[in-house]
């Protein structure tokens, strides 16, 4: 079991937790490439579904530390230092998107040359979806990502060591400016990754709606990563309940979020019956797939919103617990309702390579994670605003 110093927030011990997590992250991976030998296209998509999973989860997360850096946030700073050693797991996730480039033909209907030759529209959109500049974005996307991760965590690691204050106008700074750069690039990134696959279909507010499901889990984590620490008594005195009701309140808002996001696409869509448009949901209401919809309608939305209502069941850490534990399954399920109907034509497909995958990504990145959260402070000690944050009540 870890351990903590309590006067100096420094681990002492690290426990099994990176361990465990990097042997399930080895074998996920291992079983996956060998499931690659078998059926090379199941792979690339079970892929493409577990790193799409984990790394909305991580840019979530980063989005969490600029938002309460620009915002000046009291009650955060406490949980802060988590979200950014899981920002800084970025790195890893571009290692994982490495094999994806070799599945572009697999994946991608707009990389056969021979169909865009027969296609007007895809013709049309070659300046911007070709092999090529689909690279160069993503290089480009990763670069501002691990950049302002990068430098984030610099400067909040600098503050524990100089004591120096005017980093956290510093921090601020850089997260207000991050914020414009991280919703572009993550945009056009949900646009290239997953809206692309089809290509004939399109939405302007899909990477708002791919933003706010990655945004609403990574908080989710958070919550089941703090009450993982509460049961080893570590920041138990310092993450109080108060704290865990605002993670409530920010799940139950953004619940509601990507509630309105979906249904305002969907509706849009369906107002204007245009086959081209609404082609993309039919596909994820027939031959089985209405199940997953109105899995995701109740899952991701109802049982959320309703429990999360109350006041007291969001002071509640079992109840928390249970709707965080919901909202993860959950994201896993929308990433997989976006992905796998472009490859599914006979109905619902889950192989047990998707499985794999996810805890293959997963474990590597959670091993990262354990490994950077606990090379340091577990909070940000000379934070100006640690004390109010701590005395933090609702």
């Amino acid at each position: 079991m870890a351990a903590i110093d309590s006067q100096t927030y420094t681990f002492t011990d690290r426990g099994r937790f990176g361990i465990a997590a990097l042997g399930a992250g080895v074998l996920g991976v291992v079983l996956t490439v060998i499931g690659a030998f078998t059926d090379t296209h199941t792979f690339f998509a079970s892929w493409l579904t577990a790193f799409a999973f984990w790394a909305t989860i991580v840019l979530g997360a980063l989005f969490f530390v600029m938002l309460q850096h620009a915002t000046g946030a009291v009650w955060s700073v406490v949980t802060r230092r988590a979200a950014e050693a899981m920002s800084m797991t970025l790195p890893l996730l571009l290692l994982c998107f490495i094999p994806l480039l070799f599945g572009l033909h697999d994946l991608f209907h707009w990389t056969h040359a021979e169909e865009v030759a027969t296609d007007h529209l895809l013709q049309w959109k070659s300046p911007y979806l070709n092999t090529t500049f689909f690279i160069i974005r993503a290089a480009v996307y990763f670069a501002a990502w691990i950049g302002l991760a990068w430098g984030l965590n610099r400067l909040s690691l600098a503050q524990d060591r100089d004591q120096n204050p005017a980093h956290t106008l510093t921090l601020r700074k850089l997260s207000a400016g991050g914020l414009f750069l991280f919703a572009f690039t993550l945009t056009f990134a949900a646009f290239d990754w997953l809206m692309s696959l089809e290509p004939h279909w399109y939405s302007t507010i899909f990477g708002v709606y791919v933003f706010t499901g990655g945004f609403l889990t990574s908080m989710a984590v958070l919550v089941l990563f703090f009450q993982f620490l509460r049961g080893a008594n570590i920041l138990s005195d310092e993450v109080t309940t108060d704290h865990y009701h605002d993670f409530g309140r920010m799940l139950f808002a953004f619940t509601v979020f990507w509630a309105y996001i979906g249904a305002s696409q969907y509706y849009l869509i369906w107002y204007a019956n245009l086959p081209e448009e609404t082609m993309w949901y039919l596909a994820r209401w027939e031959h089985g797939w209405y199940v997953v919809s109105l899995l995701l309608i109740f899952g991701h939305f109802v049982i959320p919103f309703v429990t999360l209502l109350f006041f007291r069941l969001k002071r509640n850490l079992t109840v928390l617990r249970f709707i965080a534990v919901l909202l993860i399954v959950m994201h896993f399920v929308d990433i997989f309702w976006l992905v796998m109907p472009t490859f599914s034509d006979g109905g619902v497909h889950f192989s047990w390579m998707h499985l794999t995958a996810v805890i293959g990504i997963g474990g590597l990145v959670l091993w990262l994670f354990w490994t950077r959260y606990t090379a340091n402070r577990a909070i940000p000690v000379y934070d100006p605003k640690l004390e109010d944050s701590i005395a933090h009540r609702v």
